[in-house]
């Protein structure tokens, strides 16, 4: 039997600092039968110049502006053809050349829709410097009110599911992966399975974590998005939930370090 087929999706934009690593993370991995696709917002660097270079599995590119990154991910999905489906944002770049292979084999139980594992942050420029550790769980019904959802760089999910609730809003401009997963998960109940392990390298200062104003317009998304989905919170729990759990990230990395 041939093996399954995973899609990765990477948008990227004027982003020649930093894909060559997204490129080569999925280059190495053991996992045979990975199609990568490309959705660049028309970036004038070498960024597809890089793609053209290092992109030894990269079977789909398409160039032309979008109306931000979510836009982005559904013009990946409409070009996407594999069973499952992850995305790899172009800052980001695999922890493993396991990694893939390893959600794959969670995937060989047919009830299973949905995968998701350990996050770690790291240093824009050093790469090999851990910042947050964002260690997950597995998902229980009534997470996001309770503050908790999956880290999305470290979402795979089967081809179905897309097809089922629909891609991603476009105009949650800063949270529509969190907008999108709260439908899948909560809305919808995807059967979902977590893996116990770093599969994703996240670089620190995206468009979410550079600032406290965009930190306070992505909450601000956040909580329309729980409106939307009739998620009941309250507020200041909510978000003393969210803080304590960014102390944590960052109390396992002291610890990792021997500081704590």
């Amino acid at each position: 039997m041939h093996p399954a087929k995973i899609s990765i999706i990477t948008a990227c934009f004027r982003s020649e600092a930093t894909i060559r690593d997204a490129l080569e993370s999925v280059n190495c991995q053991t996992y045979p039968a990975i199609d990568h696709v490309i959705i660049d917002g028309a970036s004038n660097d070498r960024t597809l110049a890089i793609v053209r270079e290092c992109g030894k599995r990269v079977v789909h590119v398409t160039s032309e502006p979008d109306k931000g990154i979510f836009d982005a991910y559904n013009k990946g999905l409409a070009a996407a053809t594999g069973e499952v489906i992850g995305i790899l944002n172009s800052d980001d770049f695999y922890a493993t050349p396991h990694a893939i292979a390893n959600v794959m084999r969670i995937f060989e139980d047919p009830s299973i829709e949905a995968v998701y594992a350990d996050l770690v942050y790291v240093d824009k420029d050093d790469t090999s410097k851990i910042i947050r550790y964002w260690k997950s769980r597995p998902y229980g019904q009534g997470d996001f009110a309770r503050g908790f959802s999956p880290a999305h760089p470290t979402l795979f999910l089967r081809r179905e599911v897309y097809d089922r609730t629909g891609g991603f809003n476009p105009d949650f401009r800063l949270a529509g992966d969190y907008e999108y997963m709260l439908r899948a998960f909560h809305t919808h109940g995807v059967k979902s399975a977590y893996l116990p392990e770093t599969v994703v390298k996240m670089r620190t200062g995206g468009a979410t974590g550079g600032s406290l104003s965009s930190i306070k317009k992505q909450n601000v998304e956040i909580l329309r998005a729980l409106k939307s989905q009739g998620v009941r919170i309250s507020k200041p729990m909510f978000f003393l939930r969210k803080f304590v759990e960014r102390l944590r990230q960052r109390i396992r990395v002291w610890r990792l370090r021997g500081v704590a």
